[in-house]
């Protein structure tokens, strides 16, 4: 070893990450291979001749030069190094068969070995679905609860900023290296987690998240949980995959109903005919958990721009931004004008004309008592 290479990095964690970064070992075949050598520098050996015996000749493990980088590309990203059973790893993930054998934590990693609960749900989530992510996450964390969830745009990013605004607890799974935040526009909340909460991956740093890479991070939320509530998802979504990955590894599924006409909540209402827990608020999930529950407040909503009378004229690009969100964010269920405001941070005077417009072009209808739906 070189002086000053090293730093803070015991051999053992070099081989294993040397380990696991080797071509044709993955997490199972990680701990498959530890349990029969007995340490990673032994497996190591052994992986040549295990190659050979498998058809594949002068195989080479993955050299120290390559995760010497690793280290220092982590190091420069502020991360630590976690090692499978080593200290700071979380306690929960050493329970199930395919945990990851390192991870990359910055951040409070504390969190990592407190309770928590996993909460996933659709990118494009509606307005009734985004406030529930709120009120659970809130109310989640003020109960002593860490929220885990993946950093996604909708319920992830709305669950993520209710804990944060609470007592700062989350942990954030990432898809790709932790030095990559995707996707870019959250790397304010990011940031926001590095300094109050905690962001992980079990990939190497600069590693940019593919679509593989997303039902992995998603197993890492469900192994880290005691209980995962998937707030709105379609019947074929990444969430039910978490849900799935939970209910192997033994832990709670609860799912929040929706209307039967909205998609995004047809794999919630899956869930709950398959037998998933109901979830209507935090205290459900607190009672399925044995913790003590109380009256808990709603998540403090933004408030929209007081505006004037004048008429604002947005250029093209702008107004089907603007409808595709307004789209977004209402379904079959009813939703207040007026909330609907406050969610898109819009006046009125922005807002009345493209919803005059949408309901011309009957992609949506009013109601009594100033409420929307979505026509689909």
């Amino acid at each position: 070893m070189a002086d000053g290479q090293l730093s803070g990095f015991e051999d053992d964690q070099l081989d294993r990450l040397r380990l696991l970064r080797s071509r044709r070992v993955g997490a199972v075949t990680y701990h498959r291979l530890i349990a029969e050598h007995g340490s990673a520098r032994a497996a190591l050996a052994a992986l040549p001749d295990i190659a050979r015996s498998a058809g594949v000749e002068n195989y080479e493990p993955c050299p120290l030069g390559v995760v010497l980088a690793e280290q220092r590309q982590g190091l420069a990203a502020g991360a630590r190094l976690l090692v499978h059973g080593g200290p700071g790893y979380p306690k929960a993930l050493t329970e199930v068969p395919d945990a990851p054998p390192v991870l990359w934590a910055v951040g409070n990693i504390a969190l990592l070995n407190r309770p928590a609960v996993g909460m996933v749900g659709a990118r494009n989530a509606s307005s009734l679905g985004m406030r529930m992510a709120r009120r659970l996450g809130l109310g989640l964390s003020e109960a002593g609860f860490t929220v885990v969830s993946g950093l996604a745009r909708g319920i992830d990013t709305a669950s993520h900023e209710a804990a944060l605004e609470a007592e700062g607890r989350t942990i954030a799974v990432m898809a790709g290296g932790i030095d990559v935040i995707y996707p870019a526009e959250n790397d304010e909340l990011a940031r926001q987690i590095d300094a109050n909460g905690c962001r992980i991956s079990e990939h190497p740093p600069g590693l940019e998240p593919k679509a593989r890479h997303f039902p992995l991070r998603n197993r890492i939320v469900a192994g880290l949980s005691r209980a995962v509530v998937v707030v709105e998802a379609a019947a074929k979504s990444g969430s039910l995959i978490t849900a799935k990955a939970a209910l192997d590894y033994g832990r709670d599924v609860m799912a929040v109903p929706g209307h039967p006409f909205d998609a995004r909540a047809s794999g919630c209402n899956m869930l709950i005919r398959d037998g998933a827990l109901l979830a209507r608020g935090p205290q459900d999930v607190l009672e399925a958990l044995g913790a003590p529950t109380r009256d808990l407040p709603e998540p403090a909503m933004r408030q929209a721009p007081r505006s004037g009378p004048e008429t604002v004229q947005r250029p093209l690009k702008e107004v089907a931004l603007l409808h595709s969100m307004i789209l977004n964010r209402l379904g079959p269920s009813p939703l207040a004008e007026d909330q609907l405001m406050r969610d898109l941070n819009v006046t009125p005077a922005e807002l009345a004309p493209e919803l005059l417009a949408l309901e011309l072009d009957g992609r949506i209808s009013r109601q009594s008592g100033g409420l929307l739906a979505r026509v689909d």
